[in-house]
C-alpha cells in the first residue's frame, strides 16, 4: 500500500494544475448540535459548534462497538473561556486544505484538529493580547446503565428484535486531579454470542472471528495547567449528563488540551497501557505539521472545483461542486482506521431529536438508525465507489479489509448449512460476517433452512458482496494495488454462487444446470426489490463482470488453475434478459418488495452499457421507458438515478437530478444530508451524488477516456480525477469550451475524447 501511494503521489507531483479548496466559514454561533461543523482525521470525527459562548464538540472514533454493536461516541467536550469570544467579530472556519476548524474573533483563536497518524484530538487556544481563564468539561450520558427504549434499540444490531430490558452498560469514568479517563468495556458476552446461538453456529463458534469480545475503548482528557474543579450535571437536548470540569489555575495566553484515545481487545490494563503508549508518542508541533501535510496531499490527489462564477445557473453548479468538496472532506476524516465509514452517519451523527423532532427520537447522542456494527451493503458500496476516481485508495482499504476479515466466517456458514464451499455474505451483514440478528428472523417455522434469512426484503440477496470484490479488482486496475490477499475472498464469493445454485437445483431435481448448461439462479433477488427472481439481472451482471475482471488478473499473474476455473464458470453464467428493447430485472420474479431499479445495474455499477459502449440505446430505453424505473425515480438517499443518467450521457437529466442530489441539506452544514431512507448525515446520499458528479465529468470505455460526457456546458469547472492504468486526467471547462487538458502518463493523451 505504501508503495502504491508513493507512486500515486509521484504522478501527481508532475502535474501542473492544482486547486486549493476554499475555506468554509460561518459568521455567527450555532443554536445546537444540529448546527455543528465536521472536523477530524485518522479515524476520528468531531462535531464542533459554539453555543451560548461555549465551544462544544462530540468525539467519535470508528470501531468503538459496544456489547450490542452500537457505535458509541466517546463523549461530549465543553470549552469555556473568560473573557472569551467577542461575538461581534465571530468566525468559525473549516480550513479544508489543512483539515482543522478554527473559532476566532480576530484576537482569540481556538483551533481543533485530529492527528491523522495517532488517535489524538487537540484543542489549541491562543490569545496573544488578553489572558484567558479556561474551563474544559468532559460530559457523559453513560454514567449508569441505560435501558434502551423501543426506538433506541435500532442503534443496536438487535433493532426491532431486541430482548426486553436491553441495556447499554455504563462507562467507567475516573477523574483525577489533572485528567479524566473514560472507557467502555464489553466483557466476554455480546450480541455475537446471541447471534451464533440463534443461527445454530455453535459447532463452528471457536473458528469464528469475533471483534466484540472484551473490546475496550475510550480515552483521557488533560491540559497541563488545568485541575479538577467540580463535578457538574445537566441536560442537553434529550439526555441527562454528568460532567467533570477542569479549570486553569491562573489566566494564560495559550492552552493545549488533548484527548488521547485507545481501543484494544483485552483487559482494562491492556487498554491503559495502550493509552499511555500513545500519550508518550505525542509531539504536538510535529504531529500538527504532519497532519496538515497529509491533508494538503489529500487535496492534491484529486479535486473538482469552480472559480466562483456568477449567474443563477452557474451558481447552482458551484453549489454542487462545493458540497462535493465538503463531503469528500468528511470521508477523509476516516482514512486511517481498521473500520470503514458507516453509511448511516459516519462519524458525524448528532442528537437525534434534531434529525427527527418526533417524540420517539428524543434519545441519546449515540443513536443512529439501522445500527452501528451491521453493514447494509447496498448502502455501504455507494460510499466507497467514488474513492477510485478520487485516488483515495487508503480510504478504500478499510472497506475492502472489512470483507477480507469476515469472509471466512461466511464460508463456515456455507459448509455448516449446505456442505459446499464459498462465502455466503448477506446483504445486511454484521461486522463478524453473520446475518443481522433481527433480519435472520426470530419467528422461523419448523424445518426452515437454517442458512436462510426469514425476511421478505433480504431473502436470497447475496450478490452485493461482489461489488466490493470488484472494487478490489478496480483498485488493481487503477493503480496496480497489490491485491494478492484479496483474491481468495473474491474466488470464494464467486464459488458460492456456482456451488449453491447447483446445490439448490439438485434439491429440486436430477440436474444441476439448465439445458444450455447454465446455472439456474433461482430463487434469487434483484436488490431488496425483485423477489423470488429467476436469473436476476443484477446478479448475472455482477457474476459476469467480476468473473471477467478476476480472469484478466489471473492471466496477468499466470495463474493457470484460477484462469481455468473462471473460464469454466463463465460458460455457466446465464445471459441478461432483454425484453421489448429494454433490460428486464429478471427472466421472472414473484413480487416487488422495495424501490430499487436493479434493471439498470448493468449500467452502474457493472458498466456493461454506457457512453462509448455497445447497445447504449437498450439502456437508455430502460431508463426512459421502463414503468417501474420511472416510478422509482428519485434523488433521495441511496437513489442512483443521477448516476445512471450521467453514465448514459443524458446531460439534461443528470443536471436536473444532481442539483437535487447535491443541493444543500436541511442543516447548517450543507453536506449533512438526510435522513433519507437511513440517517443524518446520510453518507450514501453524498456518495451516490459524488459518483454522479464524477461520471458527468469523466468516463472510460475500453481504452477511451471521455471528457465531460454529461456535464452542463454552462457550468464552468476544473477537475483532476483518476482512471485505470495509473492515469490521472485534469481538464477545465470554461465558457462551454474544453481547455487546459493534461494527462499523465502522457501517452494516454491519444485516448482522450471530447
Amino acid at each position: 500500500m505504501k508503495k502504491v501511494l508513493f507512486f500515486c503521489f509521484f504522478i501527481l507531483s508532475q502535474l501542473s494544475l492544482w486547486a486549493q479548496p476554499a475555506d468554509y466559514v460561518w459568521d455567527s454561533p450555532s443554536k445546537n448540535a444540529s448546527e455543528s461543523m465536521p472536523c477530524g482525521g485518522g479515524d476520528i470525527g468531531m462535531n464542533v459548534w459554539v453555543e451560548q459562548g461555549d465551544i462544544l464538540f462530540y468525539v467519535s472514533r470508528s470501531g468503538c462497538f459496544d456489547e450490542n454493536n452500537t457505535l458509541l461516541k466517546q463523549g461530549r467536550f465543553r470549552i469555556s473561556l473568560s473573557p472569551g469570544l467577542d461575538m461581534q467579530h465571530f468566525r468559525q472556519t473549516l480550513h479544508l486544505d489543512e483539515g482543522y476548524v478554527e473559532i476566532s474573533d480576530g484576537q482569540l483563536s481556538v483551533q481543533l484538529w485530529a492527528d491523522v497518524n495517532k488517535p489524538v484530538v487537540h484543542v489549541d487556544v491562543s490569545s496573544p493580547r488578553v489572558k484567558q481563564v479556561m474551563a474544559a468539561t468532559y460530559e457523559s450520558w453513560r454514567t449508569k446503565d441505560i435501558v434502551l427504549s423501543r426506538r433506541e434499540r435500532f442503534q443496536t444490531s438487535y433493532k426491532f428484535a431486541a430482548p426486553k430490558g436491553l441495556q447499554t452498560r455504563a462507562d467507567s469514568i475516573v477523574a483525577q486531579e489533572r485528567s479524566v479517563s473514560f472507557r467502555h468495556e464489553n466483557g466476554s458476552e455480546t450480541i455475537f454470542d446471541a447471534t451464533v446461538r440463534q443461527q445454530r453456529m455453535e459447532p463452528v463458534k471457536e473458528r469464528l472471528t469475533n471483534p466484540l469480545k472484551n473490546l475496550v475503548f475510550g480515552g483521557r482528557m488533560q491540559e497541563k495547567d488545568l485541575v479538577l474543579m467540580d463535578k457538574v450535571s445537566g441536560h442537553y437536548a434529550s439526555s441527562d449528563y454528568e460532567g467533570w470540569m477542569y479549570v486553569s489555575r491562573f489566566a494564560k495566553r495559550t492552552y493545549h488540551l488533548q484527548v488521547v484515545l485507545a481501543t484494544v481487545q483485552g483487559t482494562a490494563e491492556d487498554w491503559e497501557a495502550e493509552l499511555q503508549h500513545t500519550e508518550q508518542l505525542v509531539r504536538r508541533d510535529a504531529d500538527c505539521e504532519a497532519s496538515r501535510q497529509w491533508w494538503r496531499q489529500f487535496w492534491q490527489r484529486s479535486f473538482v472545483t469552480t472559480d466562483g462564477q456568477r449567474g443563477e445557473r452557474s451558481e447552482t453548479g458551484a453549489m454542487v461542486v462545493r458540497n462535493y468538496q465538503l463531503f469528500r472532506y468528511m470521508l477523509g476524516c476516516n482514512s486511517r482506521g481498521p473500520w470503514p465509514t458507516k453509511f448511516n452517519g459516519g462519524l458525524f451523527t448528532f442528537d437525534p431529536e434534531y434529525v427527527n423532532p418526533a417524540a420517539e427520537y428524543h434519545l441519546s447522542p449515540d443513536f443512529r438508525n439501522w445500527g452501528g456494527g451491521v453493514h447494509t451493503a447496498q448502502n455501504q458500496r455507494l460510499v466507497y465507489w467514488p474513492m477510485l476516481k478520487n485516488g483515495d485508495y487508503d480510504l478504500l482499504k478499510p472497506q475492502l479489509d472489512f470483507y477480507l476479515n469476515i469472509y471466512k466466517n461466511a464460508e463456515e456458514r456455507s459448509r455448516l448449512y449446505w456442505g459446499h464451499d464459498g462465502a455466503c455474505l448477506t446483504e445486511q451483514v454484521e461486522n463478524y460476517g453473520l446475518p443481522c440478528y433481527p433480519e435472520y428472523g426470530t419467528k422461523r417455522p419448523a424445518g426452515f433452512d437454517p442458512g436462510m434469512e426469514r425476511n421478505a426484503w433480504l431473502e436470497y440477496e447475496w450478490d452485493t458482496c461482489l461489488e466490493f470484490c470488484m472494487m478490489v479488482l478496480e483498485a488493481h486496475r487503477y493503480c496496480a494495488m497489490d491485491i494478492t490477499a484479496y483474491v481468495p475472498m473474491i474466488r470464494s464469493c464467486l464459488t458460492f454462487f456456482d456451488q449453491h445454485y447447483q446445490y439448490l437445483a439438485q434439491q429440486r431435481g436430477a440436474k444441476s444446470l439448465d439445458q444450455q448448461g447454465r446455472l439456474v439462479l433461482y430463487p434469487g433477488s434483484g436488490g431488496e426489490t425483485y423477489k423470488g427472481a429467476y436469473n436476476s439481472t443484477s446478479t448475472i451482471a455482477a457474476l459476469r463482470t467480476v468473473n471477467e475482471a478476476l480472469r484478466h488478473y489471473a492471466e496477468e499473474q499466470n495463474d493457470t488453475a484460477l484462469t481455468s476455473y473462471l473460464s469454466s464458470l463463465a460458460s455457466r453464467i446465464p445471459d441478461i434478459t432483454i425484453r421489448d428493447g429494454m433490460i428486464a430485472p429478471a427472466l421472472h420474479y414473484e413480487r416487488v418488495q422495495n424501490v430499487e431499479t436493479t434493471q439498470l445495474y448493468p449500467v452502474f455499477p457493472w458498466r456493461m452499457y454506457g457512453v462509448g459502449r455497445p447497445d447504449i440505446d437498450i439502456a437508455r430505453n430502460t431508463y426512459q421507458r421502463d414503468t417501474l424505473a420511472i416510478k422509482f425515480r428519485s434523488h433521495v438517499g441511496w437513489k442512483q438515478d443521477a448516476i445512471w443518467a450521467a453514465c448514459l450521457g443524458l446531460t439534461d437529466e443528470a443536471e436536473r437530478l444532481i442539483v437535487q442530489k447535491m443541493g444543500s441539506g436541511p442543516h447548517r452544514f450543507p453536506a449533512f444530508w438526510g435522513p433519507g431512507y437511513d440517517w443524518t448525515p446520510d453518507h450514501n446520499w453524498g456518495g451516490s451524488g459524488m459518483i454522479a458528479v464524477q461520471e458527468m465529468l469523466l468516463q472510460e470505455a475500453g481504452d477511451k477516456i471521455y471528457l465531460f460526457p454529461a456535464w452542463p456546458r454552462h457550468w464552468d469547472v476544473s477537475f483532476r480525477l483518476h482512471v485505470g492504468g495509473s492515469t490521472v486526467v485534469e481538464a477545465e471547462l470554461r465558457g462551454g469550451k474544453v481547455v487546459n487538458v493534461s494527462v499523465s502518463p502522457q501517452h494516454r493523451r491519444k485516448d482522450i475524447v471530447w
